[in-house]
């Protein structure tokens, strides 16, 4: 490889944080990133819309048991208390102590449309919150475990999950009814298999599906009795206790799923019968707004074919509406819009490469599209569990809102077109990622945004993007108090020209004259870019602040697939995941950083979680370009992953043993080249924790040392404050031990 293959072009503006003149003594640490005042330093309010267009908030930056829900006006912009938090927190002490001590009223499970009333989930039960009031209503107080409250469309029923069946609680009379049987440990009705839940519907328990008219639900049945199962030893108990889980490992039996509607008034399901059809996932459920039919979307094994189909709730007949294929993997999403015309719905489909908006008719005919261009469609945020690019339909004039990476691949902008497609306007202009959520009649829109040199702020505007109220300000307090360093937006050029989206945090007084080691940050997995004009704070982007801090250039580089630039390019790892496509693309960017003058090109180390971990030990045993790396949970071997998730990319193994034995971590631990150490929870339910005894296993073998951190009972997250503040500290002290760090 040659250097004069690789090209660098600096942003125009280095993205400066701060001032000088700000400068302080005080530093970051360990104790301060996962303190209370560290986690919610940079917050933003949490929020609902209601049907009324008034707002919930819930600040969390107030001392915990001073947090309550407030209602926030739009038209004069002003918010007050709705909820006695004191009052609320003292009932729940005198229900649950001690099983489940509350310090704060916490943000709901969920709210019924008018804002009357809030759903809690604590210790397996539900309570429902009269808003007016503040007095709690128990639903549930059983043996049993009960989850997955959601509210009518009406507000007048809650329905919740016991057992694995599904149930309606009656506002008004406050009696329940049981609407499903024969769950069990195997059969699964309104509650979605862990594989579901994990790979397919954003970790968000969606198993069902409220009729827009209150009058049925639409839900998925699981049977996972063929799954094999997985185990987890709970080490507390004096005996310990084994957990047992279905995973499926790719290339074996997936659950069994299909989906049903079941009337409230009589508790009969109708199958949804998708005929001759094929299918492997049902990967979507959606009602249409009449609230007689649904769309059905369902994926094959190797999920290079979505078919939607309508189904006639009384009947469980359907209709094929249409196909969605690509030669590598058809994206689920939740851009599908249905108009009030009744005639035609939306679409978003990569067919030409990138991520764009179609308009078809209720047969499945392309009417015409909507917008194009080299550049994708990109979700901003929004609820919870849903991938939407669409921010919102405006039927009245005609207008579709959405974000998008138009303007630049490492910002997230809205933007809006006419359903012919003309005139598509820039609705944000601050330079940065927007996250955008319309009320529900559209009258206005809450923007949380921010930018590498700038914190969150949350801010209302109206559809033409002017501000109207300031809710949280973006606040340069932390920065300052810190001395935070600019980040430098980068692009570096692959081996082949390929433009590679990276940025850059030098050290704290950098003098250009010297040396530094560094950091590479690293994830690296299909549309999941790293490098975003976005800010980096909380936990890890603070964590790599204090590394400035200590004399250590930090530096990111998305490859080709996880920039997210097209689906052309993502398409470049199939078969391969984690293969020679993202590895060259990495060396290529490492190779440029070593060229800089003031990098010392024997201190440079790696590190990454989950994909990032995995891409570590790549990285790792497939050059010898660093020093030495962390990786936390990684995946070491794909057939220890899951189907979905693996299948998605790799196919089943099959039918591609060649692409599963070349990526194998696992396989080539002997080759690892640097120091290592390899951290993973014990309970890791998503790469579970034999993914680094196989891996440890082969360094064993070879004779080659390592560092470990284990976790126990945490999963992949390792996410409570303590365990947290554990891995970063050991992660400092790695690095301290094995790079040549300042002070």
């Amino acid at each position: 490889m040659k250097l004069s293959r690789i090209f660098i072009c600096i942003a125009a503006t280095m993205l400066v944080i701060g001032d000088a003149s700000f400068a302080q003594d005080e530093r970051l640490s360990i104790e301060w990133i996962f303190s209370e005042e560290g986690k919610q330093a940079d917050s933003v309010p949490l929020h609902a819309w209601l049907d009324s267009g008034q707002a919930i908030l819930y600040d969390k930056r107030p001392p915990k048991n001073e947090r309550t829900l407030e209602i926030f006006n739009p038209a004069n912009g002003r918010r007050k208390a709705i909820a006695d938090a004191e009052k609320v927190i003292a009932e729940f002490t005198e229900l649950l102590q001690p099983d489940d001590p509350i310090e704060e009223l916490g943000w709901p499970n969920a709210f019924d449309p008018t804002g009357r009333w809030a759903v809690y989930e604590k210790s397996d039960n539900i309570f429902v919150l009269d808003l007016r009031s503040s007095k709690l209503i128990t639903v549930t107080m059983t043996d049993a475990k009960e989850k997955s409250a959601r509210f009518s469309p009406d507000g007048k029923w809650l329905a919740f999950i016991r057992d694995n069946d599904l149930y309606v609680w009656s506002i008004k009379d406050q009696e329940e009814q049981r609407l499903t049987s024969g769950g069990s440990e195997t059969l699964l009705n309104g509650t979605l298999s862990w594989v579901y839940w994990e790979e397919l519907f954003g970790r968000v328990d969606q198993g069902y599906f409220w009729a827009p008219d209150s009058r049925s639900i639409a839900y998925l049945q699981s049977d996972e009795s063929g799954v094999g199962e997985m185990h987890y030893v709970d080490f507390e108990p004096y005996l310990p206790r084994l957990i047992r889980q279905r995973h499926p490992k790719p290339g074996t039996a997936n659950p069994r799923v299909r989906a049903g509607v079941v009337q409230l008034d009589d508790a009969e399901t109708t199958w949804v019968d998708l005929g001759s059809y094929p299918y492997e996932y049902v990967a979507r459920v959606k009602w249409l707004p009449d609230s007689k039919q649904l769309a059905v979307q369902t994926l094959n094994r190797p999920q290079t074919e979505l078919d939607i189909f309508f189904a006639d709730a009384e009947t469980g007949r359907t209709s094929h509406v249409m196909r969605e294929t690509n030669e590598g993997w058809v994206n689920v999403h939740d851009d599908l819009w249905f108009l009030d015309d009744g005639e035609h719905f939306v679409w978003l489909s990569e067919r030409d490469g990138h991520a764009h908006l179609y308009m078809f008719d209720m047969n499945g005919e392309l009417a015409h599209q909507i917008t194009s261009g080299e550049w994708a469609l990109r979700p901003s945020g929004g609820i919870a569990g849903l991938d939407r690019s669409v921010a919102y339909i405006d039927e009245r004039d005609r207008w579709i809102y959405f974000t998008s990476l138009a303007s630049a691949t490492t910002e997230r902008h809205l933007y809006r077109v006419h359903f012919d497609g003309s005139g598509m306007e820039k609705i944000t202009h601050s330079a940065g990622a927007h996250a955008i959520y319309f009320q529900p009649d559209g009258n206005y829109y809450f923007d949380r945004s921010s930018a590498l040199d700038r914190p969150p702020s949350f801010v209302l505007h109206q559809p033409s993007g002017e501000s109207v109220t300031t809710v949280t300000a973006s606040t340069q307090s932390i920065p300052q108090r810190f001395d935070l360093q600019p980040w430098e937006l980068l692009i570096v050029k692959a081996r082949d020209g390929f433009e590679m989206p990276a940025m850059m945090l030098k050290p704290r007084f950098f003098d250009a004259e010297k040396t530094y080691p560094a950091v590479v940050y690293v994830y690296g997995g299909p549309s999941a870019p790293t490098v975003v004009n976005a800010w980096t704070g909380r936990g890890r982007g603070y964590f790599h602040q204090m590394l400035a801090d200590n004399g250590v250039v930090v530096f990111y580089v998305d490859n080709r697939s996880a920039a997210g630039k097209s689906k052309t390019d993502a398409n470049s790892i199939v078969r391969q995941l984690y293969g020679p496509v993202e590895l060259n693309d990495l060396l290529d960017g490492v190779e440029w950083l070593k060229a800089q003058p003031y990098i010392d090109d024997t201190q440079v180390g790696v590190w990454g979680w989950s994909g990032g971990g995995s891409m570590t030990l790549q990285s790792m045993t497939g050059s010898k370009e660093f020093a030495a790396g962390v990786a936390v949970a990684p995946v070491a071997d794909w057939r220890y992953y899951d189907t979905i998730y693996t299948e998605r990319y790799m196919k089943r193994p099959q039918d591609n043993e060649a692409g599963y034995e070349s990526s194998s971590n696992a396989g080539r631990a002997g080759d690892l080249h640097g120091r290592l150490m390899i951290v993973h929870g014990t309970y890791d339910d998503n790469v579970h924790p034999q993914n680094t005894w196989s891996f440890t296993d082969g360094l064993i073998e070879a004779g080659i040392t390592y560092d470990m951190m284990i976790y126990p009972m945490r999963k992949h997250g390792i996410s409570d404050d303590a365990a947290q503040a554990h891995v970063y500290k050991s992660m400092l002290e790695f690095w301290q031990r094995n790079l040549a760090l300042g002070d």
